[in-house]
């Protein structure tokens, strides 16, 4: 038998072409696929929470120990001074006043039956924004938000006027 010596075979440069290319070919999509699924990926879990009630928050005009700084007068204007109480366990920042009902003389001046008192709340949402912190109250002076015309009645003269109003408040 004759053995003949066989010299090594180099592989095409058209198979080594196509070898690199499907070799880069699988290398970028399973890098894409990867990443695909590191991106798609989803999980599941549980969770809960809970929402506590928001209580209302008081509104009081002049208790002991607040006084206007200025009179009411036919043809004038005159600060509404409010006293707001935050029951809450947690920070409120008043939004908006809203007047809520018709302006009344107190039960002194009975004869005071037009009042011709008016109420302009300040434009919303209030600014500077007003907080209140939790259970406390504060003082807040809306100026020269109340307004008296001069069909106002002379049995007014003296009195104390109810504004009802309404605030909103947010956490």
């Amino acid at each position: 038998m004759k053995m003949t010596a066989r010299t090594p075979r180099t592989p095409r440069a058209g198979r080594l072409a196509r070898t690199a290319a499907a070799t880069v070919a699988l290398c970028v999509l399973g890098g894409a696929g990867s990443a695909y699924a590191y991106w798609t990926s989803t999980g599941l879990g549980a969770g809960s929470a809970t929402n506590g009630t928001m209580q209302t928050v008081i509104v009081d005009a002049l208790i002991a120990g607040d006084t206007p700084q200025n009179s009411l007068v036919p043809g004038g204007t005159a600060d509404v001074i409010l006293r707001a109480t935050n029951p809450n366990a947690h920070t409120v920042t008043i939004y908006g006043l809203a007047a809520n009902g018709a302006v009344t003389a107190d039960a002194a001046h009975p004869g005071c039956t037009t009042t011709g008192v008016t109420f302009t709340p300040p434009p919303v949402p209030v600014a500077p924004p007003v907080t209140i912190q939790p259970n406390s109250s504060i003082l807040l002076t809306l100026p020269d938000s109340a307004s008296m015309s001069a069909a106002s009645l002379s049995a007014c003269q003296g009195s104390q006027f109810r504004i009802p109003v309404t605030l909103e408040v947010r956490k």
